[in-house]
Parts: C-alpha cells; structure tokens; sequence
C-alpha cells in the first residue's frame, strides 16, 4: 500500500511536559482520516509538528516519501479560527486567492484564470456573493468556509485541517464535508483534527485515537472500539461513558 504520510517516533515536548509521545503512524494516499482525543490529547499539536511549525524533540515525518519542504506545495494546512486576525484589512476574494500564490511564476502575478478558479471555489462554499467583503464581518461559519476555499485553491494532495467544525452551523458543516469527502473520492488525502464522536463514523474512513501517545489507528469503526476509547479517555467520567456508547451503537447499526 503506499502511504501520504509516514510518521516514525514522533516525539513533541513543551517545556518539560510531553505533547506527543513516539507516535507511529501511516496514512495512506486517498482517505479522509479523523483524528480523535480528549482535550488537551495533542491533536492540534500533530498537525503542527507535520508542517514543521513546531520543532519535535524525536522523530521524523514524511510525505510521498520525502520531507515537507521539498513537498510543500502539495500540502494545504486550515487552522482553528482561534489563531486568525480577522482585523485585518482584507477580502474574502483576496484571501482566496492566496492559495495559489505559490504556485505563481517570478513575477507573483495572478493570471485571469486564477481569479476565475478562485469565484468557481467560492461558489461551491456558497460564499460567491461575500468576495468583496472585508473577512472581519464574516460569520464564523463563512470564516471556516473562507480557510478551507484557500486551501483548495491551492489544489494540494494533502489537508490538514484543524477542527474545522468548531462552532459552524450545521450548514456549513454538512457543505464542508461534502467538499472533503468529494476531495477523498478524488485522491486527496485529509486529515481532520476532530472531537465529535457523534459524527465520526459517519465522517472518517479512519481515526487516529491520541491522548499524547497513539492509543490506535486504521478504520473508524475498529479504531474507536469501546476498549481504545476507556483507553484514551480514561476509565471514569461522562465522557467516557458517552464514547463508549456511541461506539457501541454504531456497531450495532443503529445510528441514523
């Protein structure tokens, strides 16, 4: 099988305190994969020790094979929200747009088509009629919406996205899973950083079930089994028995 991304022995530390501990994983090409844990678990940490944004104390990761920098241009990365100035003076168009800024030639000028691919995009997020509008008056379901039309303007092979359905309305949740289960059908290769376990089955071909260490790994229904879920978030508490169950009416094929 060939893999998107391989990752050997991840190891992330902030300060003294374990972030990640020797993750071992492989992704193959073509699957939209979630990945699950508690609070605090390191999925959002994952994502950013992938593309280099921080350093791993261990370990190394790869994509087709080879390192990040050399493939760059074939990963798209959407993360939380949180961590937009959305002040900044600037259209939902002219944010767009930049996903295709590196594949600009020397002169860094965008050509009639990429301004068209651009509209067609948002059109598909139905956001076509929001291109001239400054990205602070946006709603927070058309500011997930904004991020994800740059990363597939950017036509990569790889995203990456981080809780991408963080307080969306249910609207744009069902418009942003469609897209990425189109992208999946297509070839790409998604991982999304997600904490509903109501939708994970129905959104995932596969789950990474992380609490720091990788606790499993492979098809959504086998990964999240009632044992790897008391495993990852811990023998007591609601939430566990709320995973748990979930887990179990899923197997039973008696979600809806």
């Amino acid at each position: 099988m060939k893999y998107a991304i391989d990752i050997h022995q991840l190891t992330v530390n902030y300060e003294k305190t374990s972030a990640l501990w020797d993750i071992n994983v492989s992704v193959p090409g073509g699957s939209l994969v979630g990945i699950i844990g508690p609070n605090g678990a390191g999925k959002s940490t994952l994502l950013k020790a992938l593309l280099g944004l921080v350093t791993p104390l261990s370990g190394s990761v790869y994509f087709f094979g080879q390192p990040f920098p050399k493939v760059k241009d074939r990963v798209a990365y959407v993360p939380q929200r949180g961590t937009v100035d959305w002040d900044f003076p600037i259209t939902v168009f002219d944010v767009v747009l930049m996903g295709r800024y590196p594949k600009l030639k020397r002169l860094k000028w965008y050509k009639k088509a990429d301004k068209e691919a651009a509209r067609k995009i948002l059109d598909r997020l139905e956001m076509g009629a929001l291109a001239a509008r400054q990205i602070r008056a946006l709603s927070g379901g058309q500011q997930q919406r904004l991020f994800i039309a740059r990363a597939l303007l950017q036509e990569a092979d790889i995203l990456l996205l981080d809780e991408p359905f963080a307080a969306v309305d249910k609207a744009t949740e069902k418009i942003v899973i469609r897209i990425l289960k189109n992208l999946r059908d297509l070839g790409k290769t998604i991982l999304v950083v997600h904490h509903d376990l109501k939708t994970a089955h129905d959104y995932f071909d596969q789950a990474l079930l992380i609490n720091t260490s990788l606790v499993s790994s492979g098809k959504t229904k086998d990964s999240l089994s009632p044992d790897n879920l008391a495993r990852a978030y811990g023998q007591k508490g609601e939430l566990l028995g709320e995973a748990t169950h979930l887990s179990t009416v899923e197997k039973a094929g008696l979600t809806t």
